[in-house]
């Protein structure tokens, strides 16, 4: 998956729009996440990417969980 929705990805961590937007806020701040704003007919909508820093940073991530998690 290239983006994602915001609400989708409110939905799916389950927390609230206030949360999810400080820490995508940190996130783009690290230039780990790109936001993209657009409208999908007239509602307004918010799109959230990794960028290839933030791919990196997740992969080296989900390598020490798997570490962690052989023993």
């Amino acid at each position: 998956m290239e983006k994602a929705e915001f609400g989708f990805v409110r939905d799916l961590v389950e927390v609230t729009d206030s949360a999810l937007s400080k820490q995508v806020s940190a996130l783009e701040e690290a230039d780990w996440v790109a936001i993209q704003k657009g409208r999908a007919g007239r509602r307004p909508r918010t799109w959230l990417s990794l960028t290839s820093e933030g791919r990196a940073v997740y992969q080296r991530h989900l390598s020490a969980l798997r570490a962690i998690a052989a023993g």
